[in-house]
């Protein structure tokens, strides 16, 4: 078998496109209507830190290897240690990110079929205008042209995020944030995004975690209330959520293992809320007050407006020992099935109906992408589906999303194409990937004439632009 090793990187212009020359024409035209519009980027993890402080990115590695769980858990899994990749171990010496580039070069077969590949060829000729295939021959080469290219202005963070053409960049935030990093961009004249902060309490609503008493009441602490009670701690999300608002926050981000929102009495919660930071509450009681918590920030949604985003169904942290040595976020969070009729409907009951609530439902379960989300969109005028994250933001699964959905619930009632990344080089990949496939599914919807032309051409548009500004209020 003949190496592939040092041979010419090409990025085809009709990637991702119907491979059908009648549809792949239609395609090309819906494409085009897309192709260069500004990104709108409603929920990432992406620091607005890395954009007050500007700095230039240190190396290829540290850049385009180390954050990026995508890219670890592969090198992972084909058996190199995470401490070669650096994962949790701070700044990179010189010596340690060049061996870092050298095993991702070395392991490249590794992302064949993977999304993953499609984003970092795409980083390479795109971002930094390299032609040569990843391998062991030529890593070294692509390390150099890279860190070559990362020492001038137009590849630091600010330069790039101009480039990129990315009008709103959501990031994703502690609710005892300051924000100050959000209010230096915003009052900083020469810089001219839109960097909104997402609130994320996941921490503060499982009262099972070992750290759960301590973090509530650092967060009265920097509410200035006293969440010694429950009735506290409904006090200090309100006074949090008012101040990511007015840091120019939209939405709010939850991800626990389900979405049950079954309501607790007033003196029961508050016995459970107490227990909880006494250190005796109980696994059930603690999941109990955890689904309480969540249908409050519902109620919560209706006064202040905020997008409210569910992306349940994870078990973080599968590998205990990872974990332990590695910290949260290097690869091994893993799905679980998902539910969301039953145990949305105490939520939905209350709430499905405001015309304050916009909540937007995410999965890591095809299953329940036709069965369950698409029929809850395709009734309550609260429920949008999100888009396929994590292990289904890869082609064939967005466009299995997209007809599954689609079908049921429409087109406007989905959410925009979501990110969800760490690594900004991957930003434009990923929503030209979008573009493509949405491009690709409204073709065929035209070559068997359920849909002219000129509707298909309204709707691209419309998935690009209209549904992430609707959705999270842009």
């Amino acid at each position: 078998m003949p190496t592939l090793t040092g041979q010419a990187l090409r990025l085809h212009p009709d990637r991702l496109l119907p491979a059908a020359p009648e549809l792949r024409s239609i395609a090309r035209r819906l494409y085009d209507e897309v192709r260069n519009l500004p990104i709108l980027s409603p929920h990432g993890h992406v620091e607005a830190r890395l954009l007050v402080e500007d700095q230039p990115f240190p190396d290829p590695t540290t850049l385009l290897v180390t954050p990026d769980h995508y890219v670890t858990r592969l090198l992972h899994a084909s058996g190199v240690s995470l401490d070669r990749l650096g994962v949790g171990q701070g700044p990179l010496s010189p010596d340690a990110a060049r061996e870092g580039w050298r095993l991702l070069c070395e392991n490249w077969s590794a992302y064949r079929g993977t999304p993953v590949k499609y984003w970092l060829e795409s980083a390479l000729v795109e971002v930094f205008g390299l032609d040569l295939r990843p391998g062991p021959d030529t890593a070294d080469e692509l390390f150099d042209a890279i860190a070559d290219r990362l020492a001038h202005p137009a590849f630091r963070p600010r330069a790039l995020f101009d480039r990129f053409r990315i009008d709103v960049l959501a990031t994703t935030d502690d609710p005892a944030d300051d924000l100050a990093a959000h209010a230096a961009l915003r009052d900083d004249p020469t810089f001219r995004g839109r960097v909104v902060p997402t609130f994320r309490p996941d921490r503060y609503l499982e009262a099972g975690r070992a750290d759960w008493a301590r973090d509530v009441l650092h967060l009265g602490a920097v509410a200035g209330v006293d969440t010694g009670c429950y009735a506290g701690w409904v006090a200090a999300m309100e006074d949090r959520r008012t101040h990511f608002r007015r840091h120019g926050g939209v939405s709010t981000d939850h991800s626990h293992e389900d979405v049950g929102t079954e309501p607790l009495g007033t003196v029961e919660a508050e016995r459970i809320y107490r227990a909880a930071l006494a250190g005796t509450v109980t696994q059930d009681e603690a999941t109990a007050l955890r689904r309480h918590m969540l249908l409050e920030m519902a109620r919560m949604a209706t006064e202040d407006g905020l997008t409210m985003t569910l992306h349940p169904g994870v078990r973080r942290g599968h590998h205990r020992p990872t974990g332990a040595r590695f910290g949260p976020d290097t690869g091994h969070d893993l799905p679980l099935p998902g539910a969301f009729t039953d145990a949305l409907r105490p939520l939905l009951d209350r709430y499905g109906t405001h015309p304050n609530l916009t909540l937007v439902l995410f999965t890591l379960d095809e299953a329940v992408f036709s069965r369950e989300l698409a029929p809850l969109a395709g009734f309550y005028p609260s429920v949008y589906v999100g888009a396929p994250w994590w292990f289904l933001d890869a082609p064939d699964a967005i466009r299995r999303w997209r007809s599954a959905v689609s079908e049921t619930a429409g087109l406007s009632r989905t959410s925009g194409f979501i990110d969800d990344t760490r690594a900004i080089c991957s930003i434009p990949a990923r929503h030209d990937m979008a573009r493509r496939l949405d491009a690709g599914y409204l073709a065929g919807l035209v070559a068997e004439h359920r849909l002219d032309e000129d509707e298909a051409a309204e709707a691209v548009v419309d998935l690009v632009r209209g549904r992430p500004t609707e959705v999270f209020g842009l």
